[in-house]
């Protein structure tokens, strides 16, 4: 299940972030990737433990727990602390499928990666490449969405950003572990808690039928979820 989520952040958020990250130091991407992954990855990242990365991670955290679509599709246990990335003059990220478990940084706790996110912090028409390319059963899906937008997908695809061949591709990333594991499970939460969301202000809220999907919603999220 891929997912494009608008608007995570303002135009005017967008603006500040990339105010503050065009003007910061940028290190090779190489340097945080795994032993197949340094051969396909040709990027730029902000320090992750950088006061500007981690204050700008945080708010990214603060402004997922108030996104409604984000959760529902997610169902987050654990999120990664955000990172930050810029591909320009050629830069790309060849096939590579993410790590499966990840240690949050500067703990000896691991964390299962269920879900990779980008959100994106340049407008389509400042470069050109950069699609975020995703693998799935239907195909490649290509992505690149307005700044501020996000998208959320398995971490288990194999996917690439295409190479960047004018100006800058600006994004944050990160990971998610679920406390739905599955991801068809996951899946059908999700279709499920739109299709209630959708009917709650068509029908009375003490509507039976409004009522009995919602519980048959919770005692699936019951069934399934890992805390």
């Amino acid at each position: 299940m891929l997912i494009s989520i608008d608007n995570v952040l303002t135009k005017t958020e967008v603006a500040q972030f990339r105010a503050e990250l065009d003007a910061a130091a940028w290190i090779e991407g190489a340097r945080t990737a795994g032993t197949l992954a340094k051969a396909v990855k040709r990027n730029q990242q902000i320090d992750d433990a950088s006061a500007l990365a981690t204050r700008l991670g945080q708010a990214i955290l603060r402004r997922l727990a108030e996104t409604p679509l984000f959760i529902s599709a997610a169902l987050p246990r654990t999120i990664y602390p955000p990172k930050f990335n810029r591909y320009a003059g050629g830069g790309q990220y060849g096939a590579h499928v993410d790590s499966a478990l990840m240690y949050l940084p500067g703990t000896s706790e691991q964390m299962r990666t269920d879900l990779s996110a980008t959100l994106f912090l340049a407008e389509p028409d400042e470069y050109d490449g950069g699609e975020l390319e995703v693998e799935g059963p239907f195909g490649v899906q290509a992505v690149k969405l307005a700044a501020g937008g996000m998208v959320l997908y398995p971490a288990t695809s194999l996917h690439r950003v295409t190479p960047v061949t004018r100006g800058a591709r600006v994004a944050s990333f990160f990971w998610i572990e679920s406390l739905v594991a599955d991801e068809g499970e996951r899946t059908l939460l999700f279709d499920l808690d739109q299709s209630i969301q959708q009917l709650t202000p068509l029908v009375a809220p003490d509507d039976m039928r409004l009522v009995q999907l919602t519980g048959v919603y919770h005692n699936l999220l019951r069934r399934w979820a890992k805390a």
